[in-house]
């Protein structure tokens, strides 16, 4: 296989890590350019092939989602920049550079196969945990209390969902000794995917919704209906909820309606202090009450 074919090990040199580079890069293009490459695409798209026809471009709380692209990356970069660091600086200790060099050594393509399937186990691993544990359950109903489900309600996650569910998923990709090049295409299939299905367009993808996460598929996740609690945890692969006993994507069927019964405020700033608000004993049995028939279901 030619060297275009191969992947060389992370060079060795002094300055900026590589891999830090390409951090700071992919943030930086799925801030601006991307939001407005989004826009030229996903808003006509969700016009022609509207799943809710009757849900406006400019929904309830769209300008709250809009807060959310532009000042989470400062609260999310600084978070996981400072774990991928750690792993980085790390990497020697946490895995033999022998595995680290044959990891890098793979063909690119290969090793991007395999940093999505690593990586969607990680978020799935975590995804469950945000669903299951009731403290970690009040980070991630941020991002479940949206009611209008679009493409722009990607944004709408708590930074500390965000840094813990990227970390989980991505940073393993950095310890086990992943070249740069493989893991900016995963970003990239990642932050294009996970617009895709919280967009709201009539798409199952067909037969490949059992093995490929589609916009059907995660719309029953934020489905607010009990049979649907609990389910369609993966980001990309649907399959694992499929091996795990997960999956939910009723037939013919669509969600009659999305959001949490939680209490969660409606503004970025009450969003970022909600899970750490100490509740009233009445309003706290209640929401426990919710949150356990969640975890039930």
């Amino acid at each position: 296989m030619g060297e275009c074919g191969r992947a060389r090990s992370r060079p060795q040199q002094e300055g900026a890590n590589p891999m830090i580079t390409l951090l700071t890069d992919l943030w930086n293009f799925f801030d601006l350019r991307g939001f407005l490459l989004a826009c030229i695409i996903f808003i006509p798209l969700e016009r022609l092939l509207a799943l809710h026809k009757e849900q406006h471009v400019f929904r309830k709380w769209w300008w709250n989602d809009l807060i959310y692209v532009f000042a989470n990356r400062i609260l999310i970069s600084a978070g996981l920049g400072t774990l991928a660091v750690a792993v980085i600086a790390l990497s020697g200790w946490l895995m033999p550079r022998q595995v680290q060099a044959a990891v890098a050594g793979q063909p690119y393509w290969l090793q991007v196969v395999e940093a999505v399937i690593l990586a969607d186990l990680g978020f799935y691993t975590a995804h469950r945990m945000f669903h299951s544990i009731p403290w970690l359950w009040k980070f991630h109903s941020v991002h479940h209390s949206i009611e209008e489900l679009d493409w722009l309600a990607a944004a709408r996650v708590h930074p500390i969902d965000q840094i813990v569910t990227k970390g989980m998923s991505i940073l393993p990709l950095f310890a086990l000794g992943f070249a740069a090049v493989p893991i900016g295409i995963f970003a990239a299939i990642y932050f294009w995917h996970s617009i895709l299905v919280h967009a709201n367009v009539r798409l199952n993808f067909g037969p490949l919704r059992w093995l490929i996460a589609s916009p059907e598929f995660h719309h029953w996740h934020h489905a607010n209906q009990r049979e649907a609690y609990n389910t369609n945890y993966a980001g990309q692969l649907s399959i694992l909820d499929k091996l795990f006993g997960t999956m939910y994507m009723p037939e013919g069927q669509v969600p009659e309606k999305y959001g949490v019964d939680d209490p969660v405020p409606n503004t970025y700033l009450l969003h970022l202090i909600y899970p750490f608000k100490r509740r009233r004993p009445a309003a706290s049995a209640e929401a426990a009450t919710t949150t356990q028939s969640m975890v039930d279901a």
